[in-house]
């Protein structure tokens, strides 16, 4: 299974925070990685989103199909982050479209078996995937992108 992080792209400040919209530079942000993540993700993949606006905005920038899900809410734990995604049973690749500090600590959890507060930086992607190796199934990081790398 693949699962692809996307931290939403930069946001305006306010309240109420689930209100909260991209920035201009947040727009160019989740455009740049979308395109990225366009070239590379097969067409089959599930893209689940936090009800948050920011976090839309940045999915629609894919232009694909995504469902909002509650279990990716700011609040959203590692737990429900897995729950959502289905790790590591899926049979397609998901993305998950979220927020700190869950994202990271999910990213920590899977990559070195331990929950940390790792941060993933606004608008970038971490990738995890797993490897099977004689009968054990170990996950891996595949890539980190960041929109700063990328040219649009």
């Amino acid at each position: 299974m693949d699962l692809i992080l996307w931290r939403h792209a930069e946001a305006e400040i306010g309240e109420p925070d689930d209100d909260r919209r991209l920035t201009s530079k947040g727009h160019k942000q989740a455009a740049r990685m979308a395109d990225w993540l366009d070239h590379v993700l097969p067409s089959g993949c599930k893209i689940l989103v936090s009800p948050s606006m920011r976090t839309r905005q940045t999915a629609q920038a894919l232009d694909r199909k995504f469902k909002i899900h509650p279990g990716l809410a700011q609040d959203a734990t590692t737990a429900s982050l897995l729950a959502a995604a289905n790790w590591p049973d899926s049979r397609e690749p998901v993305v998950l479209v979220g927020h700190q500090p869950a994202l990271g600590q999910l990213a920590a959890l899977l990559v070195s078996g331990t929950e940390q507060d790792w941060t993933i930086r606004k608008g970038n992607v971490w990738w995890i995937a797993q490897r099977e190796r004689d009968d054990i199934t170990t996950p891996f990081l595949r890539a980190v992108m960041t929109p700063d790398l990328l040219v649009k």
